[in-house]
């Protein structure tokens, strides 16, 4: 039996060819990425302007057109299951790119400059870029400067989230899907002991007050005192450089820190081997929209020369 041309058409356009997208909304999602972020279904409807009721039926109709049970009772609470990552990262990523895009559209229509928003270590805002940061709020009085100081790992969380633009911070140990890094400088991280202290050999070095375990600095630092024949004894931790310092100058143990925080004039402390270096990165999310003054802001960051 021959095929007509209309035929021929209609099967290419058919659902045989391309599934059925479901019919699911921008509100919908916002109320998913919600839930995942706010501690009670009360607090999550508040936050999207919304009557708990209203929250509860705009899931459950979001579950219908999906076709997927996304949440599960654990005693009276009502609870994402774990199956049910998938679609909240999709909807996390759709809701943080259609806010970006927002953003920009309305700065572009109404003609405002908006805001910044920038995430920085500590090391980064005290020592290497004040000058750049003071020079964008002198030259660029149009825009809003919101400044995070924070440690890494919170800041890069934050940059996925969409609650950041940009990022600088301490390279993660490996590539992180969604975040594109550039490198900016590196630092020479040294031991610090207490004063009076004898630098012997590695076998001899402790115990140690360190950053804390979930910091990329600290995953560096034990890797390579490990390398050197370095016992890594933890006395104590801190994510303040300042501290960690000070609980060196009290002889509560030895540390490890850039040199532009470790040697201060407030500081007594021996200085030991330049044990690693570490890279700091500029940070921000894949595929987002720019807008000039973040790109302005990154470009400065990009072009401060690199330390001595």
């Amino acid at each position: 039996m021959s095929t007509t041309r209309s035929d021929r058409s209609n099967h290419r356009g058919s659902s045989v060819d391309r599934p059925l997208l479901p019919d699911i909304t921008m509100r919908q999602l916002e109320y998913l990425v919600a839930i995942d972020d706010a501690p009670t279904w009360a607090v999550a409807a508040e936050r999207v302007g919304v009557s708990p009721s209203a929250l509860s039926q705009g899931l459950a109709e979001l579950e219908r057109r999906i076709g997927v049970d996304l949440f599960e009772n654990v005693g009276r609470r009502r609870v994402l299951r774990a199956t049910a990552r998938p679609v909240l990262d999709h909807a996390r990523q759709v809701v943080t790119l259609t806010t970006d895009l927002t953003r920009w559209s309305t700065r572009l229509r109404d003609g405002t400059s908006g805001s910044v928003r920038l995430g920085m270590v500590d090391v980064a805002a005290v020592v290497h870029f004040p000058d750049v940061l003071r020079s964008f709020r002198s030259e660029r009085g149009d825009v809003d400067l919101l400044l995070s100081v924070a440690p890494s790992r919170a800041l890069l969380d934050d940059v996925a989230r969409g609650g950041l633009d940009l990022a600088v911070c301490v390279e993660p140990p490996e590539p992180l899907p969604g975040i594109d890094t550039v490198a900016l400088l590196s630092e020479t991280l040294v031991v610090y002991a207490p004063p009076t202290t004898v630098i012997g050999h590695p076998s001899t070095w402790g115990p140690w007050v360190l950053f804390p375990s979930d910091s990329h600095t600290r995953r560096a630092v034990e890797q390579r005192l490990v390398e050197v024949g370095a016992r890594v004894d933890i006395a104590a931790e801190s994510h303040q450089p300042d501290v960690l310092r000070e609980m060196v100058q009290l002889g509560l143990g030895w540390t490890v820190l850039p040199r532009t925080q470790g040697e201060t004039a407030q500081a007594d402390l021996v200085v030991g081997d330049r044990l690693l270096e570490r890279k700091l990165v500029l940070a921000r999310r894949s595929r987002s929209v720019h807008d000039r003054a973040a790109d302005g802001l990154g470009a400065r960051v990009r072009r401060r020369p690199q330390p001595a």
